[in-house]
């Protein structure tokens, strides 16, 4: 078996973890013929079928469970071997992957990639906005973050920006002159608001909670939509009330053109985590992130 090349067996192993040719060839930047062509090259050296492929699925044969489970730890050996090199250098080389939610990418990274990018030239980012909670490791992904620290076993969690955060509920001065302004959380049941659909389809209630009381709302959308820019937008033409990040509304509240109710209402939580694998050889990039993190 000498002639089974190495790219073949990790392209294998990513798609099998993956389930996805398509995830894959995205996370990697090659198309998914190019990766589906590396898999029947390897089937066809092996002598056997690793993978049932159909159009909605791909998963591993008994062979190709077997062939994962001896390899993903061989493939680990290997890539630590070449990071090792990266203790030899000045400054650490790679490619750091990380999955992130949309306030994540828009309000805890951009003060943090700068200085990091900086202070390690040989390293590149490479990010992916992602609001559901996703395998790091089996998506091909070095870390990921997220707003809960309830991870899964052999996860490492590090706090990374603010460490406390806030909702907001607001609207145009011009929508409260025709319509009030709800004094209570049930009072949001008579107004227009503006909501937010995940790109899994689930719309969350808003919640809020005072006094040890928790209310959760289900409120009539007027607009609905998985742009923030667009929702903004549409609060500050009057259309309705938005419940969101502070932090994406803070120029607006500053500035008057959205004016926030309910406040006392809106508890601040937890911010975000970086979370990742625990085990032994850390690729270089990610404990340069690790290492940045918690000096800030």
């Amino acid at each position: 078996m000498s002639d089974v090349d190495l790219a073949d067996l990790e392209a294998f192993a990513a798609v099998a973890r993956a389930r996805s040719f398509r995830s894959v060839a995205r996370l990697r930047g090659v198309s998914a013929s190019t990766l589906s062509e590396a898999l029947r090259r390897l089937e066809s050296r092996l002598g056997v079928r690793l993978l049932n492929r159909t159009t909605r699925s791909v998963t591993p044969t008994e062979a190709g469970q077997r062939l994962l489970e001896r390899l993903s730890p061989a493939l680990s050996e290997v890539a630590a071997a070449l990071d090792a090199v990266n203790g030899f250098r000045d400054s650490p080389t790679g490619t750091l992957r990380l999955n992130v939610p949309t306030a994540v990418a828009r309000l805890v990274l951009p003060p943090i990639i700068g200085p990091f990018l900086t202070a390690h030239p040989g390293i590149a980012l490479e990010v992916t906005t992602e609001d559901s909670f996703v395998d790091v490791l089996a998506a091909g992904f070095d870390a990921g973050i997220r707003y809960d620290e309830r991870l899964e076993k052999d996860m490492i969690a590090v706090p990374i920006g603010p460490r406390v955060q806030r909702f907001t509920v607001a609207g145009a001065p011009a929508y409260f002159a025709a319509h009030g302004r709800p004094t209570h959380p049930r009072d949001i049941l008579n107004h227009a608001c503006i909501r937010h659909r995940f790109a899994s389809g689930i719309m969350h209630p808003w919640e809020f909670e005072r006094d040890g009381e928790v209310i959760k709302i289900t409120p009539t959308a007027r607009v609905i939509a998985n742009s923030i820019d667009l929702e903004v937008t549409a609060a500050i033409q009057g259309l309705g009330l938005i419940a969101t990040f502070a932090g994406f509304v803070e120029q607006e509240l500053t500035s008057g053109v959205l004016e926030p109710v309910l406040e006392d209402w809106l508890q601040p939580f937890s911010g975000p985590f970086l979370y990742y694998p625990s085990r032994r050889h850390m690729p270089a990039p990610l404990r340069a992130f690790v290492d940045f993190i918690k000096k800030r």
